[in-house]
């Protein structure tokens, strides 16, 4: 039995509860009014003041600041219990709108084009709905609103800064709206969810030279083809074929003139693995490679990797604690998709690695309405009818989490 889109939206609608419904339309002006405003990481001010202005209008307590622009509120159910932290990204991506929207970005050059608006919108119907209905839960939720998501990660400077601790959070959700899924569904799985991501830049310092006279020089060219070559024999023959692993070079550039050998070529590129114990690896053996190459060929070269997010990894239980509401809310099995991997990175990943955690993906994707581009596209949008059912699972998680 295969449900269309109309049919899961009727069946998750019927699990919303009233009030949440009739929260909608402001999480649509929230998310619009965010939307028109995107901002880079660390520079999320009117974000930030727009948040503050809805929690201090609504009388919930709460600290700015956090990591130069994040944000933590404290909502105390009636009696004393577990904490359990929600977290939400505020940060858009340096992309030119293509969107022709009433609610289109006013910043040039700078768009929501990951959900981010709307990660921070149902976030803030969730702190909403705890902060009038304390009876419904035990214990204290964390609201944690993250900036930087998309670099250079807000996540490790705001758990330095302690919003783990005071009180001692005891695990953590979030989600990432998901336009690889239809709207009606929700991809939740234990273990590995999205993959680290490393970053490295690499020049290689030949002898340039006349074209026809190749023997006096040493071609950048040709080092730097090889080791593009030699790079991709990493995850081919020595990574175990059950590990997946990704080495991509994203530039490449060398050269001036059709009758020159260049002195120097560079490349930069991206690692990514799901195994938390390939930590370090790829980065030995890229410069292994690099280093035997240019040996070979009398170059010299400059290395500079480093590690950006580790692997986003749920853990077992509350990966099922968002099994059981995402059932509940979708009513049927076939709304809930359990292997729903992505090689794409989050630093969600640095608090999954203090606290035990879930990260999920609500699905956002409308193919009738348009609504089909991807992440960090100039024309990515999302099927904002999942903004209530967001509401609803968080809302779900804590009061299953806060027995």
């Amino acid at each position: 039995m295969v449900l269309s889109v109309s049919t899961l939206n009727t069946l998750h609608k019927s699990q919303i509860r009233s009030d949440i419904r009739a929260l909608q339309s402001q999480l649509v002006e929230w998310r619009r009014h965010l939307h028109q405003r995107p901002e880079l990481g660390f520079q999320e001010f009117l974000t930030a003041e727009f948040i503050t202005d809805k929690l201090r209008q609504w009388g919930i307590p709460h600290q700015t600041g956090i990591a130069k622009t994040g944000l933590v509120a404290i909502i105390e159910g009636n009696d004393p219990g577990p904490v359990l932290a929600i977290r939400a990204d505020m940060d858009a991506l340096p992309i030119t709108e293509e969107n022709q929207v009433a609610y289109r970005s006013q910043h040039d050059g700078i768009m929501h084009a990951c959900g981010h608006d709307g990660h921070t919108a149902i976030t803030l119907g969730t702190a909403y709905h705890l902060w009038n209905h304390p009876q419904d839960f035990r214990g204290t939720v964390k609201i944690i609103f993250q900036p930087a998501e998309e670099g250079p990660g807000g996540a490790k400077p705001m758990i330095e800064a302690g919003v783990l601790e005071n009180p001692q959070v005891d695990g953590i959700i979030g989600l990432h709206l998901w336009n690889y899924l239809p709207v009606g569904k929700i991809g939740v799985r234990s273990g590995p969810l999205m993959a680290a991501v490393e970053l490295f830049n690499c020049k290689i310092l030949g002898k340039g030279g006349h074209g026809a006279i190749p023997q006096t020089t040493v071609d950048s060219v040709v080092v730097v083809a090889q080791i593009v070559n030699a790079l991709q024999t990493i995850v081919a023959r020595n990574v175990d074929p059950i590990d997946s692993a990704v080495v991509t070079i994203g530039e490449l550039h060398a050269g001036q003139k059709y009758n020159v050998i260049a002195d120097t070529a560079s490349m930069s590129g991206t690692v990514r693995y799901f195994n938390p114990s390939l930590a370090g690896f790829f980065g030995a053996r890229i410069e292994a490679i690099v280093a035997g190459i240019c040996q070979s060929h009398g170059a010299e070269y400059e290395l500079d990797y480093w590690q950006m997010y580790p692997p986003t990894v749920n853990d077992s239980q509350m990966a099922e604690l968002v099994r059981s509401v995402a059932l509940d809310v979708v009513e049927t099995p076939l709304g809930v998709v359990p292997e729903c991997q992505t090689m794409a990175s989050e630093d969600m990943s640095f608090f999954l690695n203090e606290v035990p955690g879930c990260y999920f993906f609500l699905g956002s994707a409308n193919s009738q309405k348009g609504l089909i581009h991807p992440h960090h596209h100039p024309r990515f949008d999302f099927d904002e009818s999942v903004l209530g059912m967001g509401v609803e699972i968080f809302v779900r998680c804590v009061e299953k989490f806060c027995y």
